[in-house]
């Protein structure tokens, strides 16, 4: 386990495959862990690339600080994280909020990200409503109240049958509830479709065709928002399909990269 000490907060990170490879960096989901990316790295080659992946604020074994959260404070653990690294020209492939996070930080630091993938995020996810509803009822039911509704919007039917979604679900209801909030107050917050239009990078937008939270319109509108984007949709899976669609996810991405002679 490797901590890293940024200031007011320590982050929990791991790097795999090629020591001397060109950096991909990848930011998680809302509920997920660095864990999220397993199946998928088992399918990446071990040469050529550098995966840093790391527990954002309020997940896994990173630290946990009191509600709320800002987007803003979101993006500079991820630059902070990258700069302890001495990282730079990265790959930043970002899934659901981790999504916000690749475009809010391609904005302010485009010597860090060369590049984006935005895997089932948008510019800007829902309305306030929708995320002060949530807040309230995880503050009076926990993350108990919510996890079958976010589970039907993360998984397809036929993936929730299986033994290894109960793992899934189970990290969702493991991670502290003030993580949940402080993140649900900085979604909630943050419209990113004028600066995202404003970016001129290669960026790869992926969407599952079953996502209950960001359906493949709201994928594809976001990507759209930069030039020269690729878009592209896997069927039959949902809102992290890193978990139950990684031979398709891994294959996008290792043609994304490709591509860049990243």
């Amino acid at each position: 386990m490797k901590m890293a000490s940024l200031g007011n907060i320590h982050l929990h990170y791991r790097i795999d495959g090629d020591p001397n490879g060109a950096p991909v960096v990848f930011g998680n989901a809302l509920g997920t862990d660095l864990r999220l990316w397993d199946a998928l790295l088992e399918r990446m080659p071990d040469t050529g690339w550098r995966y840093i992946r790391y527990d954002m604020r309020g997940h896994g074994l990173s630290d946990c600080p009191s509600e709320p959260y800002a987007m803003g404070a979101m993006i500079r653990d991820a630059e902070l994280l990258m700069e302890y690294l001495d990282v730079k020209d990265a790959v930043f492939v970002g899934q659901s909020v981790g999504g916000l996070i690749a475009q809010g930080l391609a904005a302010k630091r485009l010597d860090l990200v060369r590049a984006m993938v935005l895997a089932n995020t948008a510019a800007r996810f829902g309305n306030r409503d929708v995320w002060s509803e949530r807040i309230e009822t995880a503050k009076r039911g926990g993350l108990e109240a919510l996890v079958d509704a976010t589970m039907q919007r993360w998984f397809p039917a036929t993936f929730r049958e299986t033994d290894a979604f109960h793992a899934w679900r189970n990290m969702f209801l493991n991670m502290p509830v003030d993580g949940y909030i402080g993140y649900c107050h900085a979604i909630s917050g943050t419209d990113f479709f004028t600066t995202t239009a404003a970016l001129r990078l290669p960026t790869l937008g992926i969407a599952g065709s079953e996502d209950g939270s960001t359906p493949p319109d709201m994928v594809r509108e976001t990507t759209a928002l930069v030039p020269g984007s690729r878009f592209e949709l896997i069927r039959k899976t949902g809102h992290v399909p890193c978990v139950d669609a990684p031979d398709a996810y891994a294959e996008m991405l290792r043609d994304f990269l490709s591509s860049l002679a990243h």
